[in-house]
């Protein structure tokens, strides 16, 4: 399985932006799909953003479309997330995600669809 490594959290004012990177491991990432979950305290993981191993499909939970951008960047072996207009309601940790799909177009969305997990982030955003 591949290894993945987040960074770029932080502490961020309400309306700011973060970018998010998530490195990974090993010469077959472009074979895996990649995601964004985040956790806030005493809640679950929720689902905030996924993309196909070629970069060209998406797909982003409702509570951040028009916000966040998952993007990849196949030849650095990078996925990241680009976050803008923060809100509070969006702190929490930030888990980088990755599912082997081998060409598939299939996006994996829940928490169950992934397999590999980085340690996470913490991304704090102050009223």
């Amino acid at each position: 399985q591949v290894q993945l490594v987040e960074a770029g959290g932080g502490l961020v004012q309400a309306g700011g932006s973060l970018r998010l990177s998530c490195a990974a491991s090993g010469r077959t990432f472009s074979s895996y799909a990649m995601g964004w979950f985040r956790q806030a305290p005493g809640k679950e993981r929720e689902f905030v953003a996924a993309l196909s191993w070629n970069g060209e499909n998406t797909y982003y939970a409702d509570s951040v479309k028009g916000r966040f951008t998952i993007s990849r960047d196949n030849a650095k072996n990078t996925v990241y997330l680009q976050m803008n207009s923060l809100k509070p309601e969006d702190t929490a940790v930030y888990y980088c995600a990755a599912r082997l799909v081998y060409g598939s177009s299939w996006l994996p969305r829940a928490v169950g669809d992934f397999r590999s997990w980085g340690q996470g982030t913490q991304v704090t955003v102050s009223s």
